[in-house]
């Protein structure tokens, strides 16, 4: 289907010619498409303006969130100071392997007690793992409303979702999934790479951008499972899909990975994430759509 270019396609047609052939009613769509990170901001917006979305949320995850949060609180008060003798015997005492000084992060001068910002920040990913376990049931499922609620505004009902339809003429061939990307996106996979990356996070955005980076891609797929499910894609099909779009999904997931990797408000990130990725599979089935349409008439 030459006649079509769309953008992310190996062809070398730009995506100006192809925003001149799409419909009027496409082009928003069309040009959201071009920047997939735009939909984490878009889930974001729309989490904390619209009360349809954030208010069953946080319903359903307060009484969750308030038993975390106290026992987070206890826990802080009186594990701190044994945390702070942990860092200065172990981590500060050991430059050569943790890369930390008394006052530099692998060779960078901090203006402030290193020992007391270590102790936080790995109390901060402690605090963040508490509530996570008391999170852990009521956040899945405020995460899938979400979705959900998020497509019911859209006016669009289970028959918006058609069969798959393959837009490339000759589609790649998708590589074999990466064990890495597979294993980082996992629950296991997520806690020992904040572990080994814990020296990281002491020098600011090190840390988040790195492991946003190994999770990119699972993450994204990880967003759009309930998109695949709805369009009743098999795995080859998936995979065609996701190999189409690699920077797209990788550039996505980069984005929601870097929010839902900031100390507990990542949490909030993780509902919003779902909103954008359900605005983006809004978008990308629009676009299915138009290519249907287009080879029925070219038949």
């Amino acid at each position: 289907m030459s006649e079509i270019q769309l953008p992310g396609d190996y062809g070398t047609e730009p995506p100006l010619p192809y925003m001149e052939k799409v419909p009027d009613h496409l082009r928003p769509a069309t040009t959201r498409l071009q920047f997939p990170p735009s939909y984490v901001v878009v889930g974001v917006y729309r989490l904390f303006t619209d009360k349809t979305l954030y208010v069953p949320a946080w319903k359903k995850c307060s009484h969750g969130f308030m038993r975390g949060a106290g026992f987070g609180l206890v826990w802080a008060v009186t594990t701190f100071k044994m945390q702070r003798w942990f860092v200065e015997l172990f981590l500060i005492k050991s430059p050569r392997v943790t890369g930390l000084s008394r006052d530099a992060v692998f060779g960078i001068h901090v203006p402030f007690d290193l020992p007391t910002f270590a102790t936080i920040v790995f109390l901060s990913s402690q605090l963040t793992a508490i509530l996570t376990f008391f999170l852990s049931r009521n956040i899945r499922v405020a995460r899938d409303r979400v979705y959900d609620q998020t497509i019911a505004s859209r006016g669009k009902g289970p028959d918006f979702w058609k069969p798959y339809v393959e837009e490339w003429d000759q589609p790649p061939k998708p590589k074999k999934s990466s064990g890495l990307s597979v294993f980082a996106s996992s629950f296991v996979g997520r806690m020992l790479i904040t572990l080994a990356l814990a020296p990281l996070h002491l020098v600011p955005v090190v840390g988040i951008v790195i492991s946003a980076y190994l999770r990119a891609l699972g993450t994204a797929r990880h967003l759009h499972k309930q998109y695949f499910k709805a369009k009743g894609m098999t795995d080859e099909q998936i995979s065609v899909f996701i190999e189409e779009r690699k920077w797209d999904y990788r550039a996505f997931g980069f984005a929601a990975s870097l929010l839902e990797g900031l100390p507990f408000i990542g949490l909030v990130f993780t509902i919003s994430n779902r909103i954008g990725a359900a605005m983006w599979a809004h978008d990308l089935e629009k676009r299915q759509h138009y290519v249907a349409e287009q080879k029925a008439i070219a038949k």
